[in-house]
Formats: C-alpha cells, sequence, structure tokens
C-alpha cells in the first residue's frame, strides 16, 4: 500500500466539539487532504440535521483550512464504502480515555475486515479537552450551563438558541 495521503475523520458531529476540532487541526498536520464525513444515518439522536452540522463544521473549521485540503460532507452507509469512493487510506478516530478503545477498536476491527486495505489511526486528544464530548456538551446546554470553552464559538450560538427539550433527549 502507498503512503496514505487522504484520510477520512468520520462522525455524527452532533454538535463538533473543542475535541473534534483538536483531532482534526491534527489529521491534517499528518495528511494531504481530510474528508470530515458527517453520518446522516445514525443510532444516535441527534439534534441537529446533517446539514446543521456540516454547515457548523464549516464555519469552526474557516480559520485554519479550506479545501481542497478539508472536505466537509455528509455520508450515508458504511464507512468503508465511502472511504473507497473519495479514494482514502485511512480512517482517523479519536480517543478521549480508556473507555472508548474498546469500541473504537471493535470498529477498527470491523472495518479491516470489511475493507482490509483501509487503516484505521487512533489519535488522542489533548488532555485539556479529554472530558468534552457531544452528549455533555448537550446536556450542560439543555441545563442552561455554558459551553463557550467546550465547542466553537458557531457551536456556543446555534445551541444558545436551540430549544432545551432538544437538547436533553
Amino acid at each position: 500500500m502507498a503512503p496514505a495521503q487522504v484520510a477520512v475523520y468520520a462522525g455524527t458531529f452532533d454538535p463538533i466539539t473543542n475535541g473534534h476540532v483538536d483531532i482534526l487541526r491534527r489529521a491534517l498536520r499528518v495528511f494531504e487532504r481530510v474528508h470530515l464525513a458527517v453520518a446522516e444515518s445514525t443510532t444516535k439522536k441527534v439534534v441537529f440535521s446533517a446539514e446543521e452540522r456540516i454547515e457548523m463544521v464549516r464555519e469552526a473549521t474557516k480559520s485554519f483550512a479550506s479545501p481542497p485540503q478539508l472536505v466537509v460532507e455528509a455520508f450515508d452507509g458504511l464507512l468503508v464504502d465511502y472511504v473507497r469512493r473519495v479514494g482514502a487510506q485511512v480512517i482517523v478516530r479519536g480517543l478521549r480515555a480508556v473507555s472508548d478503545y474498546e469500541y473504537e477498536a471493535q470498529m477498527a476491527h470491523i472495518n479491516r475486515h470489511l475493507a482490509d486495505d483501509i487503516e484505521t489511526v487512533f489519535l488522542v486528544t489533548s488532555d485539556r479537552l479529554s472530558f468534552v464530548s457531544s452528549s455533555i456538551v448537550k446536556n450542560i446546554a439543555g441545563n442552561g450551563g455554558t459551553v463557550d470553552h467546550l465547542v466553537p464559538e458557531v457551536v456556543a450560538k446555534r445551541l444558545a438558541v436551540t430549544d432545551r427539550a432538544l437538547l436533553l433527549r
């Protein structure tokens, strides 16, 4: 296999957090191009539509990345099919804590079983962001707390005007 130049960083990003941004910035230093793939269909209960999540990601990343180095788009179906479709060789996943490892390792093994030519690379989130998750952010915002230090500005503004009941479901 040739050295990887294109990677996919996929997730629901509901919403994108500073932890996600940290992983993305670091992935952009390693790979020539990164596709940030926003999952359309998910078993998770999402607050924001795929289009809204894409809009927030683009706004949050406009100061440090732009096409063609960063491609932000929605995907549906198997991640490995999307990875192949965009010509990538690597899936980037972020790890916050040891508890993330079991799930992420299982997904990496499944993806390897489905497509043994695609590698999964784990990047460990910075210490200062290791506790941040989209679920925690939605819970704090839904209970009237401040999330400005946990998410990009565009996300904090969007959460401030989102119905709290939606955030807490």
